[in-house]
C-alpha cells in the first residue's frame, strides 16, 4: 500500500507520555496500524523533534524516554516507517504554505513534505481537523477523545 499519510510530532510523543491513557493509547494503535501496512510515513522533521521532546526534563524531572533508549526508539521508527527527508522543493514550499496559510514554520514545513511528496494527509492535532491545505488534508486522531 503506498503512504496515505504523514505522523505529526505529537502522535509519536503520545506515545510515551502516560499523563494521557486515552492519547497514548489512540497512537499506539495508530502507528501499529500505520507500521503494519505501510500507509503511514514520517519525516526527517519529526523525528528530530520527537526526539527534543522526549528527551527533555519533564515528569518529576525525568524525560518521557531515557536517554539511552532515544537512539533504539528511533532506530525503531526508522525501521517501521517510510522516512522523507527535506530537499530544496520542500524547503520552498514551507516558506510559501507558511504565507498563504499562515502556518507556523514548523507546521508549515510538515505541510510542505505532504504537499511535495504527494501525501494526502498529515495526522496531526496541530492544524484545523478536516481542513485542506492545498492538495493536503489534515486530520486530527485524537479529536473524538473525551477531554
Amino acid at each position: 500500500m503506498s503512504t496515505t499519510g504523514i505522523v505529526d510530532t505529537n502522535v509519536l510523543v503520545y506515545r510515551f507520555d502516560p499523563r494521557d491513557r486515552a492519547r497514548q493509547d489512540a497512537a499506539n494503535q495508530l502507528l501499529a496500524a500505520g507500521a503494519a501496512d505501510g500507509s503511514l510515513a514520517l519525516t526527517h522533521q519529526t523525528l528530530v523533534e520527537f526526539a527534543a521532546v522526549v528527551s527533555r526534563p519533564l515528569i518529576a524531572g525525568r524525560p518521557m524516554v531515557a536517554p539511552g533508549d532515544l537512539a533504539y526508539e528511533i532506530e525503531e521508527l526508522l525501521g517501521q516507517f517510510e522516512v522523507l527527508y527535506p530537499t530544496e522543493h520542500v524547503l520552498r514550499t514551507a516558506l510559501r504554505g507558511a504565507g498563504t496559510y499562515g502556518l507556523s514554520w514548523y507546521d508549515a514545513h510538515l505541510w510542505a513534505y505532504a504537499e511535495s511528496f504527494g501525501v494526502p494527509e498529515i495526522l496531526s492535532e496541530d492544524f484545523q481537523h478536516g481542513r485542506a491545505y492545498g492538495h493536503v488534508r489534515v486530520r486530527n486522531p485524537f479529536v473524538d477523545l473525551k477531554e
